[in-house]
Formats: structure tokens, C-alpha cells, sequence
């Protein structure tokens, strides 16, 4: 009898951890939708996920950090075990270059929000065979200024891109050399004719960079174009690291990160004053949890944990300084957050404050 009673008490342990880890389990928290035309309409993507709380549930509301984004969602109230969406509709026109947008969704099976992520790139609409090379690096033309890479995995295979590229004078374009990243291979031509086209292809090896977050950095070709013999051209990435989904197997004891506040006002300071506040970050889950990188969107924001490693039910504060400088009025920035919690391994921290002209 005391054996069984051993094994209940167990199960209903394991139980009733599964159940606490996620109110609500979603199959992703972040969606890329690569290169999307500028004049393709909206780019729709529906988050799906189960009810994995011990009663019914209902999303209360759902707010886009941008006017550039539509939210929908499930109106009815979702039972435990079965499944809604968060849909996300974003519209490019006018807006050129990297996006990336949040979700925030509010329950009411947790006070605590959860953040969904979209991002992308929106390239020029007009057709091949029109002049969509409109950007020039003295004869060279482009479709942009930059090599966007999208989003690179560090601890997968490396990305290759190929990028069109024209010479726009009436001499031959020859390509002498390039100054690049060592993370970076580049294939070029060796010479255009007068309005041919070619292609520079650009590989990122993200296990040789070996960092977290959004990397710019420049490539520089040496050419014979007189006098824009060195074109300097931007480049972007953004380094993350892959995780499969997790099985539910998994999920009970992967390790699992709680941040107690995942949007912060700093208040009312004036100008130069240095902003600090500290963050706690909880391991609600069986493993270790590790903080592999913290990344501010601005050199004026930073963050550092006191511990990188937690352990099982064990917690840690993440220190934000905020430096306005000669910044004014209402300050929105972010802390990016890196961790090996397979269901949540990029989470955001919104800190705002308002800085008196």
C-alpha cells in the first residue's frame, strides 16, 4: 500500500509539473518570412497552439508593437488539449528593408504576457525584367545597399545568398578584390560588361561568428570604376540557434525560463542620467537553464546576468543599464534574451522611460 501511494504522489508530481510549465504551448514563437515583396499585399502567418492548462481558456487581447500589424485570434474559448491561432498580418507597403514585429498576448490563464515574433525582409515589387536596380555604387547597381542575410543559425549549416548586381556604365566593370568579414566567403564576377547583369553570392558561416543577435558589418570590392574604385557594402544578419521542437517528453524536464517582468518603465529622468534596474529570471524547469546572450537594439541599452548558469528552481537577476545621453522625450528600447529553453529560446524585455527635454 505504501508502494502505491509512492507512485500516486509521483505521478500527480509529474502531472502537475507538465501542466505548470506553459498555460498555453504554441509551435513556434517566431515566424520568418524571408524576402516578401513590397507591393505582394499583406504576409499572413497563423501561430497555433494547445491549450495545455487544466481549464478552459480565453485571449483576452492581442496588441502588435506596430501599426504595420494586424492581430487575430481565436474569439471562442479554447478547452483544455484543444488548439487556437494568433494570426499575424503584416503590410510592407512603404516599408523597405528588415522588419521585425512583435505580438503580446494576454490570457486568462496567466498574468504574465506571452510575445510572439515576426520578421523579414521587404525587397522592391517591380519585375525582373524592369529596372529594378535602382540603387548605384557609382556604375554598379543594386536592388539595395545592403546584403541581407535574414535570419543564420549558429549551430547549423552555413546560408548562401545571391544578390544581382549590374554594371550601369559603358566600360567593362572589373572586380580586383574584396575586403570581407573572415565568417564571410563571397563570389563575385570578374568583370561586367557595359548593363550586364551578374550575381555576388554571399555565404555566412554562423558557427565561425559564433554570436548572438543582429550583426551589421561592411564588404568592400576593389574595382576599376574611376573614381569609385572601392565600394563599401552593408551587411546583415541575424544569429540565432536552432531548436527542434521539443517533444512533450521533453517539455517536462527541459529547462524553462520565467521572467517576472518582460516590460519595464524606467519612469520620468532627465537628460544624462544613467537608468538601472534588475530583472529576475526564474528556471521553472527540470534542467539547467543557461543565458548564452543579452543584446540591447541601441549602444544605449545593455544587460548582464549575475549568473549565466540556473539551476532547477533556482533564479537570477539580469542588471539593465539605460544611457539616454542626449535622448529626449518617450525612450522604447529592448533587452534580447538567449536561452537553451527549447520552447522559448529568444525572449524580449521592453524597457521604456521618458527623458525631460
Amino acid at each position: 500500500m505504501r508502494t502505491l501511494i509512492l507512485v500516486v504522489v509521483v505521478l500527480l508530481a509529474n502531472l502537475s509539473g507538465a501542466q505548470s510549465l506553459e498555460p498555453l504551448i504554441f509551435r513556434e514563437k517566431i515566424y520568418d518570412f524571408g524576402e516578401i515583396q513590397e507591393t505582394g499585399g499583406n504576409a499572413d502567418h497563423e501561430f497555433v497552439f494547445t491549450n495545455n492548462g487544466g481549464r478552459t481558456a480565453k485571449i483576452l487581447n492581442v496588441t502588435a508593437s506596430c501599426g504595420c500589424t494586424t492581430p487575430g485570434w481565436t474569439k471562442d474559448p479554447i478547452a483544455p488539449g484543444k488548439t487556437g491561432f494568433i494570426k499575424a498580418s503584416f503590410d510592407p507597403r512603404g516599408r523597405p528593408g528588415y522588419f521585425n514585429k512583435t505580438l503580446t498576448i494576454l490570457t486568462d490563464l496567466d498574468p504574465n504576457p506571452v510575445v510572439l515574433q515576426i520578421k523579414g525582409t521587404v525587397i522592391n515589387g517591380v519585375a525582373e525584367n524592369e529596372s529594378d536596380l535602382t540603387v548605384a555604387a557609382g556604375n554598379l547597381k543594386m536592388k539595395s545597399r545592403s546584403f541581407n542575410m535574414g535570419t543564420v543559425y549558429i549551430n547549423r549549416a552555413p546560408v548562401r545568398k545571391e544578390f544581382t548586381v549590374m554594371n550601369d556604365g559603358d566600360e567593362p566593370l572589373k572586380f580586383y578584390g574584396v575586403a570581407k568579414p573572415e565568417y564571410v566567403h563571397v563570389e563575385m564576377p570578374s568583370v561586367l560588361e557595359p548593363k550586364q547583369r551578374g550575381v555576388v553570392a554571399i555565404t555566412f558561416d554562423g558557427k565561425m561568428k559564433n554570436q548572438f543577435g543582429f550583426i551589421s558589418d561592411n564588404i568592400q570590392f576593389t574595382t576599376n570604376d574611376a573614381g569609385n574604385e572601392r565600394k563599401s557594402i552593408s551587411l546583415f544578419a541575424t544569429l540565432e540557434e536552432y531548436y527542434a521542437p521539443p517533444t512533450a517528453e521533453e517539455m517536462v524536464t527541459a529547462p524553462l525560463a520565467y521572467i517576472r517582468e518582460l516590460s519595464i518603465d524606467l519612469g520620468q529622468y532627465p537628460p544624462g542620467a544613467t537608468l538601472e534596474r534588475k530583472v529576475s529570471v526564474v528556471n521553472k524547469g527540470k534542467k539547467e537553464l543557461r543565458i548564452k546572450a543579452l543584446q540591447g537594439n541601441c549602444s544605449c541599452i545593455s544587460a548582464t546576468a549575475e549568473s549565466r548558469m540556473i539551476k532547477a528552481g533556482d533564479s537570477t537577476l539580469i542588471k539593465i543599464l539605460f544611457k539616454p545621453q542626449t535622448r529626449g522625450g518617450t525612450q522604447q528600447k529592448a533587452i534580447t534574451i538567449y536561452t537553451n529553453d527549447p520552447r522559448n529560446p529568444i525572449q524580449w524585455l521592453n524597457v521604456q522611460a521618458y527623458i525631460i527635454d
